[in-house]
């Protein structure tokens, strides 16, 4: 019998939904997988330049919500799935993001410490050279390879 992982399953789900937002223009910004048998929730979060609709959200579940169905790809198959943007305070992974967001508010949690501190928030001046740019407070910068950071949110201003 095969073993399936918790990633693996997490992995092919992304898959398809990478596959299926592709063709929509839509960004699959993460997929989570939580709890397990009979409580199970599959939970997409989905992005694209103009905003999400509730029609994007409901597109992507009916797509790939057929496709898990089809190709059994949820053990047991007893599943919740929820699709959904990610919030006005989205968290920031790939370089890509940290480069699409340059000009916005950010709240940022380092591996280690810069300038002996770990917290930063500021506005994301941009990234060269692996480098990622912080503007905490006007005419300072402070920088931090993309390695570094352990979590990344968009900061939204009330």
């Amino acid at each position: 019998m095969v073993s399936i992982t918790k990633q693996t399953v997490q992995a092919k789900v992304a898959e398809i939904a990478n596959r299926v937002g592709a063709s929509e223009g839509i960004e699959i910004v993460e997929v989570e997988i939580l709890g397990g048998g009979n409580s199970r929730v599959v939970r997409i979060y989905i992005d694209k330049p103009a905003g999400v609709s509730h029609a994007d959200c409901e597109l992507v579940s009916q797509q790939v919500g057929t496709i898990l169905d089809v190709e059994d790809t949820i053990p047991g198959g007893r599943y919740t799935l929820e699709v959904s943007s990610p919030g006005v305070e989205r968290k920031l992974k790939s370089i890509q993001d940290f480069e699409r967001f340059a000009g916005k508010k950010v709240k940022v949690l380092l591996r280690s410490p810069v300038e002996n501190q770990r917290k930063w928030e500021g506005t994301l001046t941009g990234v060269s050279g692996g480098l990622v740019s912080i503007e905490p407070s006007p005419g300072k910068l402070i920088q931090f390879a993309l390695d570094q950071v352990e979590k990344a949110n968009l900061k939204f201003e009330w």
